[in-house]
């Protein structure tokens, strides 16, 4: 698995919370399901303060040599890893035991263990319901867009990171299956009720597209799984013609990055996406010619937007081709390299960073929106609508 190239969630994004997406010889990236939304500095992973720098081979080889020597005394592996990584001083990276890794490649595919609901916090700390997949536990209980969650298994939420409240939901901590069961308590109003939901076998939408009124299509993408770039560029030819597009990555946490370098190429006639580096050695990443470059696109973006997202977002913004609208994004912009260990647990260090086509990083800093919105209230929709009215579509009915 060496060869293998991948960017990394912050540490604290862990297990079916994360979808570390890994192929051979394709690069990847780290997503945490949920946004991250940033008031101020205050609210920032640490880990993603500055860019940090790349981890020598011979750090590689500490971690597995800690494994072999624990595996051999008798004792886990995995603790050893994981100690080693952490005097490594490489807070992006992670450890995982040939299980937990099993299910993370899963996410590739959209599925993962949960009952159904995405979320966000908001300013006040309050988790609130975003949406409920059609079908699913959640669903089924009567639960809906715009309910405050307010404790999971009798631990109140408010104040937590979103990352933290889908962990709780899937039960990662304690690697519960379907089948097994979650208690929610939950406020509509003035109502409060709790209810006990089963944890499902489910699977993700990661594009839904939406005509508006005004001649405007919005193609909301929530993560790079596979096939997802494809779904962009479809959804794109299918767009009625004189639409224009707002592309809504808020809260997308990345994924596979090959899935945004398609997505990409349904809006750029080739060129350049983005460079990266791996152990120094220099890289690029090109859209594919034949993008629709006519359509006037924007781009929306909040604090929850990472990774492969941000990638893409700063490249159509690099590349003049979109305005970007929202709040700054979360700023993950490193490079890992999954390598297995003796006892076939899996290591993740970082080896380099990317930038975009102008060469900007974005770890520890995101991507700036050209237009600073609240991009968890309505208007931030209507907003983008008005600017694809700017750049010659014609804006919506007042």
């Amino acid at each position: 698995m060496s060869g293998h190239d991948l960017f990394r969630p912050p540490r604290r994004i862990r297990h079916g919370a994360a979808l570390t997406l890994v192929f051979a010889g394709v690069l990847v990236a780290g997503a945490a399901t949920g946004s991250l939304p940033r008031t101020d500095g205050q609210d920032r992973n640490p880990a993603v303060d500055g860019a940090r720098s790349a981890a020598p081979a011979g750090g590689r080889q500490e971690v597995a040599r800690a494994a072999a020597e624990a595996l051999a005394d008798g004792k886990s592996p995995v603790e050893a890893a994981e100690r080693a990584v952490s005097r490594s001083g490489d807070r992006w990276a992670a450890v995982y035991s040939r299980g937990e890794y099993e299910e993370l490649e899963e996410a590739l595919d959209g599925r993962y263990t949960g009952v159904g609901l995405g979320a966000r916090r908001e300013r006040d700390g309050r988790i609130e319901v975003t949406r409920v997949r059609a079908g699913s536990p959640a669903d089924t209980a009567g639960i809906r867009a715009g309910d405050r969650l307010r404790s999971i298994d009798g631990e109140p939420v408010d104040g937590r990171p979103v990352t933290e409240v889908v962990s709780l939901l899937r039960g990662d901590a304690t690697g519960e299956s379907a089948g097994t069961t979650v208690r929610l308590g939950l406020q509509r109003g003035t109502r409060a009720w709790s209810l006990t939901l089963h944890r499902a076998r489910l699977s993700t939408d990661s594009v839904t597209v939406r005509e508006l009124s005004g001649g405007a299509t919005v193609i909301e993408v929530t993560a790079f799984t596979r096939g997802t770039g494809e779904k962009v560029r479809a959804a794109v030819r299918r767009a009625p013609a004189g639409d224009g597009i707002v592309l809504d990555l808020r809260g997308n946490s990345g994924g596979l990055v090959t899935e945004a370098v398609t997505a990409a190429s349904a809006f750029l006639d080739g060129g350049l996406v983005a460079t990266y580096d791996v152990d120094g050695e220099q890289r690029v990443l090109h859209a594919e010619p034949g993008g629709d470059t006519a359509r006037p696109l924007v781009a929306l973006v909040d604090g929850g937007t990472m990774s492969a997202a941000e990638l893409l977002a700063g490249a159509l913004k690099d590349r003049g081709r979109a305005v970007v609208v929202g709040s700054r994004t979360f700023g993950k912009g490193s490079v890992q390299m999954p390598s297995r260990l003796p006892g076939g647990s899996v290591a993740e260090l970082t080896v380099g960073h990317y930038r975009t086509p102008s060469g900007r990083g974005v770890d520890g800093t995101g991507i700036t929106p050209d237009l600073e919105v609240d991009p968890g209230t309505p208007a931030a929709l209507q907003r983008a609508r008005t600017v694809l009215g700017g750049l010659g579509q014609q804006p919506p009915p007042a």
